[in-house]
């Protein structure tokens, strides 16, 4: 394995920071203020979308008109650094890992550089694949992990994918990619591995290497 692709909320830092808390607001927000959705649609909708597409935003796009960039511009000016701090346990953890490491995420370049500013990370990670690597289309679709792979000029079975979402760790097996799930336990044959923070990824490790 020469390369793990990280994911980025709620992977490298812990749900209990509640980030994603910040950002729902702001999407709520984007839907009825901007979208000019009634107000009392808004959950329904954006439970219907995330279903049918994997993220509210494939909704807004296809059905609203809604501008991607104004629309991620929009949803992630948050303040990160009010729920998260440096994490130096995870730090060392990553440096210890000798593959290639990148992030790959369902949300946009500036708010993972400020998520990874905040973390005390931001050197860690030789590059950034967001949601726009595949014209706007998210994990689990297949196509951004088939352009991940192609810009990084690997092989999937040479990758590992760690997330938080079981869902698009089933797209990376398909792939043939090794699987970290953060979090709970998730009983699928597609998970190799499971650990409670991405600061045990060298322990991890050890499912390959057949320490």
């Amino acid at each position: 394995m020469n390369c793990i692709l990280f994911d980025l909320d709620n992977t490298l830092y812990s749900p209990d920071r509640q980030l994603f808390a910040l950002m729902d607001k702001r999407i709520n927000s984007y839907m009825h203020e901007v979208a000019g959705i009634p107000l009392d649609q808004v959950d329904e909708l954006r439970r219907s979308y995330w279903q049918r597409y994997g993220v509210t935003m494939q909704g807004l796009m296809r059905h609203h008109q809604v501008d991607p960039e104004d629309y991620l511009r929009y949803v992630h000016d948050i303040d990160v650094p009010s729920r998260l701090a440096p994490d130096p346990l995870l730090r060392q953890a990553l440096q210890a890992l000798p593959q290639r490491r990148v992030v790959f995420t369902n949300s946009s370049v500036c708010h993972s550089e400020r998520v990874l500013q905040a973390l005390g990370l931001s050197d860690l990670f030789e590059k950034i694949y967001d949601i726009r690597i595949a014209g706007y289309l998210p994990k689990p679709y297949p196509d951004p992990y088939r352009a991940v792979l192609d810009h990084l000029g690997t092989e999937a079975g040479d990758c590992i994918m760690v997330e938080d979402t079981p869902e698009n760790l089933l797209t990376a097996k398909q792939f043939g990619m090794g699987t970290v799930l953060v979090g709970p336990p998730h009983a699928a044959d597609f998970v190799d591995v499971q650990i409670d923070h991405a600061a045990q990824m060298p322990e991890a490790m050890a499912f390959w290497s057949g320490a």
